[in-house]
């Protein structure tokens, strides 16, 4: 055959094809099919299937195995002959009958697929096994993926080691790659990551870019090898060059997050890219985040949002959520809750927790949905049970107002401290409340002051606004008005307007700060414009005495009369008196 004629250079390479074609025109069986094989390989002659096909029908006339087995591989792909499975397999079987290996293996690859036969796996395996036993690799492999997915035969995973690693002992790369998959998830053997990374290197030496990909992985995680960034941007960059998706979105990643290479966006995108063009749900989820971030590439939300729905079409829960999150805030797409609450859903059925706990909010809010207590509480605490901190503190909020679930403040003390210990702001800030209000704990002012300076460490202006109001009357701190006055500004710039109303009375007072009337005005009418009645009350006070503004009688009755409408007494009793006497008419 030809795969045993190996000529050392060009002059033995004429000499073989001359002698080849004399032997092959005399009608010598195996020189005809030693000149088809030429014509396919195109050794020694320009490549030309049809006449590699003229030479096999020669052979296959006086009923070579080889060449029938070949000759079933040219119509099973079509070169030089019209695809005709039906006459593979025919081919395939007449190689096979003869007891050819490779026919036997041919035929068992027909099977698999229902390629001229009907699908048989246990067909598939019958001729696996008759190949297998003869020794063909190619066969030995396939029949291990039988045994280990329980097709055409009782799932193995023993069997399947044993034919996989007579595969693999012979050299055959996806064969080793199998065996580092197998020692890797310890089927059918003891887990063993070393040997997992002994046969993955075999394989990856081969250039086999599942291999390739698979020690990249296991470099960057430590896993069977001392842990090694460099390593594993070296293997993954192999398989990427191959064009292995999975390897192409590793090495984004390690690109994204400088991890044995110097931290590049640019370099991230175009690797994302690659993979997702290939479909690669990881990767169109990151591509997204990369548009919608800017990050690599021009900011561009359409983008951002069509690699989302691309991910999301293949049931990617990130994408789902993400997505969800675009309609429900009306961004890069038009707002659209019933949109929101299905993508929501999607990553929620798929355990996401994030997904779990917007369609939670969803419920909460009768938003896309109708408000249904009962299901929002099922939705957050699903995702609170996984740790997600937001349904963790929405969570509490239903057992604090008693929403869904019997009303409850250990219980919402309990779910707040989760969500705290976390780090959310949201969280710490009503546990702050609970300590000062002794509501699911015993009252305690510094614990108060503790968790609401975590949170206003953060920027909760809620936070801020109670931490002011903790150091100007001093509980659970030394009084302190100039601390009071800098965290009252801190939410007051952030738009509280209970702290802009405190802040507005700090300046009016001269407590913190030098006494300035017009300040403290500024700070009323950025409190009063938002609703604060207090604050109201008080431009009503400053304009008819005229205390950092002109004095403006109709002023002052029209801030009063603001006031009053929201129910404040003394607005209410000032209004009265200021009409009674004629003023601001």
């Amino acid at each position: 055959m030809m795969e045993e004629l190996a000529p050392e250079n060009e002059e033995q390479l004429e000499a073989m094809l001359r002698d080849t074609r004399a032997a092959a025109e005399r009608g010598d069986a195996n020189a005809q099919t030693n000149l088809g094989v030429m014509y396919r390989l195109g050794r020694g002659v320009a490549r030309d299937y049809a006449q590699a096909v003229d030479w096999y029908h020669k052979a296959t006339d006086q009923g070579h195995a080889y060449a029938q087995t070949d000759l079933g591989i040219m119509y099973a792909l079509g070169w030089g002959v019209a695809q005709d499975y039906a006459q593979a397999v025919a081919w395939f079987r007449e190689a096979a009958d003869q007891g050819d290996a490779g026919g036997q293996y041919g035929l068992g690859e027909m099977y698999v697929n229902g390629r001229g036969v009907a699908r048989d796996f246990a067909q598939a395996a019958e001729w696996y096994r008759k190949a297998a036993e003869q020794g063909d690799a190619r066969a030995q492999n396939s029949l291990c993926q039988m045994y280990a997915n329980g097709q055409g035969v009782a799932r193995d995973d023993t069997q399947a080691s044993a034919w996989c690693r007579k595969a693999a002992d012979q050299g055959l790369a996806q064969a080793q790659f199998n065996l580092g998959v197998i020692y890797e998830e310890g089927r059918g053997v003891i887990q063993d990551e070393a040997q997992a990374i002994a046969w993955y290197r075999k394989a990856a030496d081969q250039g086999n870019a599942d291999a390739q990909n698979n020690l990249g992985l296991m470099y960057a995680d430590g896993r069977g090898v001392v842990q090694d960034d460099a390593q594993a941007v070296a293997w993954y960059h192999k398989a990427a060059e191959q064009g292995s998706a999975e390897a192409q979105f590793g090495l984004g990643k390690m690109y994204l997050n400088g991890r044995g290479v110097a931290r590049d966006d640019a370099q991230a995108f175009a690797w994302f890219r690659k993979a997702a063009e290939q479909g690669y749900a990881s990767a169109q989820y990151y591509l997204g985040v990369m548009y919608g971030d800017g990050r690599g590439v021009a900011r561009d939300d359409v983008q951002a949002v069509a690699w989302y729905c691309k991910a999301a079409e293949q049931g990617y829960a990130s994408a789902q959520f993400n997505l969800g999150v675009a309609y429900r805030d009306g961004c890069r797409v038009a707002q659209d809750d019933a949109q929101a609450v299905a993508w929501f859903r999607k990553a929620a059925e798929q355990g996401n927790a994030f997904g779990q706990a917007g369609l939670g909010t969803m419920y909460m809010k009768g938003r896309g949905v109708a408000q249904d207590d009962a299901q929002a509480v099922e939705w957050l605490r699903k995702a609170a049970d996984q740790g997600n901190a937001f349904a963790q503190y929405c969570l509490g909020v239903m057992y604090e107002e008693g929403r869904g679930v019997a009303r409850d403040d250990a219980q919402a003390v309990a779910w707040y401290r989760k969500a705290a210990d976390q780090g959310n702001a949201e969280a710490q800030n009503s546990l702050g409340l609970g300590y000062i209000m002794g509501r699911g704990v015993m009252q305690d002012d510094a614990q108060a002051v503790a968790w609401w300076r975590k949170a206003a460490d953060q920027g909760n202006a809620e936070a801020q606004t109670s931490l002011g109001v903790m150091y100007r009357i001093g509980r659970g701190v030394a009084q302190d008005d100039e601390q009071a006055v800098a965290w009252y500004r801190k939410a007051a710039d952030q738009g509280d307007a209970d702290a802009q109303y405190d802040l507005g009375v700090m300046y009016i007072e001269g407590r913190g700060v030098t006494r300035d009337d017009a300040q403290a005005v500024v700070w009323f009418h950025k409190a009063a414009e938002q609703g604060k009645a207090q604050a109201q009350h008080n431009l009503g006070v400053v304009y008819r005495d005229g205390r950092g503004v002109a004095r403006d009688d109709a002023q002052a009755v029209a801030w009063y009369r603001k006031a009053a409408a929201q129910g404040d007494v003394e607005a209410q009793e000032s209004l009265r008196r200021m009409e009674a006497s004629g003023l601001g008419k």
